[in-house]
């Protein structure tokens, strides 16, 4: 089994409590203090929660769980559609922050992250270190904070759940193995009711009970999974923090094959490279919060223009923003050499679609076009203005 003589790391893991729930309250205050549900409408019985409040899983309401059972045992909760857009923005808000602060940090997901402070004791107390991050992010967001500071992503994360909700712990090494001994088997990550239920029939409902398993009975019993299990309930994670990388722009270019004034291949040329770059967006679940045009014309002279919007994947959307730019760009007489579109402020997310212009056959169409895209090639379907354009 792993081990490391190694001096121990110091890792951080930070999470947003609650995180849909609690931008939602940012936007109305009305539903601080009372159990609020996200997923579906405030008419609809259809769809799954998505997210809630620490005040309704009192009453046994959880994410993935269908509406109209969360309805049934809170019915005198709020029920809401979730704003993706703005989770993403808060999200990105907070990533901002930590690419700011942090020495090297992994976004673990659009409200978890990983920061390894291994060194920094030496200098500057970790936790210390941690207490200020997370104080700068609740007062430069709003938004609730915990944390779990250890030697390993796995305890870090299993502390921070710990201490939930707008909590703070350290747990270091020598104290890894007393923290997890009275824990729930299913403390720990990627434990679900399956696993966790097939550990209970084997007489093992805590995390010591687990340490105290033989190893290669775990493997026999489970097999590579077995493996895992021994590990991460003695607390062995060498897994590193994986520095983060985002990409901040998409961009399409065209050089035409002979320079062209002819303003109506130009609106074709940029319709076609958005809906490609709309497309992209969505199959990767990010949104765009910034547009822009750019032209080169045959003297080389290069305008572009940009213009900020909501953030979206949806090519209904942003379309309008980028004919728009190209109107205000294309000014000069000259012959144009080349034309492009670029999405920048990338943010992850989907689209919400619209009550009345979204309809349900158009939300399927868009759905299914982009399943055949995938499957069989982006060119295979797009927009008929935007098609068989390219030089």
């Amino acid at each position: 089994m792993k081990t490391s003589d190694a001096a121990p790391r110091h890792i951080l893991h930070i999470d947003l409590d609650a995180f849909f729930v609690s931008v939602e309250r940012l936007l109305d205050s009305s539903l601080v203090g009372v159990p609020v549900i996200i997923g579906g409408g405030t008419d609809s019985q259809k769809g799954v929660v998505s997210a809630c409040s620490y005040e309704a899983r009192t009453f046994g309401v959880h994410s993935a769980m269908p509406i109209v059972v969360a309805r049934r045992l809170c019915p005198h909760g709020v029920f809401i559609r979730s704003t993706p857009g703005m989770y993403s923005r808060y999200s990105g808000m907070v990533t901002e922050i930590m690419a700011e602060e942090s020495p090297l940090f992994e976004k673990a997901s659009i409200d978890e992250f990983y920061v390894d402070l291994s060194g920094m004791e030496r200098f500057y107390g970790s936790f210390k270190w941690s207490e200020q991050l997370r104080s700068k992010i609740i007062k430069e967001t709003g938004l609730p904070v915990s944390f779990g500071l250890s030697s390993n992503k796995t305890v870090a994360k299993i502390a921070t759940d710990f201490c939930k909700p707008n909590g703070k712990i350290n747990v270091p090494a020598h104290q890894i193995q007393s923290f997890l001994f009275p824990l729930a088997v299913d403390r720990i990550p990627g434990v679900g009711r399956q696993t966790a239920a097939e550990l209970k029939e084997l007489g093992i409902d805590s995390i010591g009970q687990l340490q105290a398993v033989p190893a290669h009975f775990l493997v026999k019993s489970f097999g590579k999974w077995g493996h895992y299990l021994w590990e991460k309930a003695h607390g062995i994670d060498d897994s590193p923090v994986l520095s983060y990388r985002e990409e901040k722009s998409m961009s399409r270019e065209i050089t035409l094959s002979e320079d062209t004034t002819d303003p109506a291949l130009l609106r074709t040329l940029v319709t076609g490279m958005t809906d490609e770059l709309a497309f992209e967006l969505r199959v990767s679940n990010r949104l765009t919060g910034c547009v822009s045009i750019k032209i080169r014309y045959s003297d080389f002279e290069t305008h572009t223009k940009q213009q900020v919007i909501s953030p979206s994947s949806n090519e209904q959307d942003i379309l309008p923003k980028v004919r728009a730019l190209l109107q205000k760009v294309f000014t000069r007489r000259t012959r144009v050499r080349l034309i492009g579109v670029r999405f920048s402020s990338l943010c992850s997310g989907a689209t919400q679609g619209e009550l009345f212009r979204d309809t349900e056959p158009l939300l399927k169409l868009r759905s299914a076009s982009d399943k055949i895209r995938l499957k069989y090639g982006k060119d295979v379907l797009g927009w008929a203005a935007g098609k068989n354009q390219k030089s």
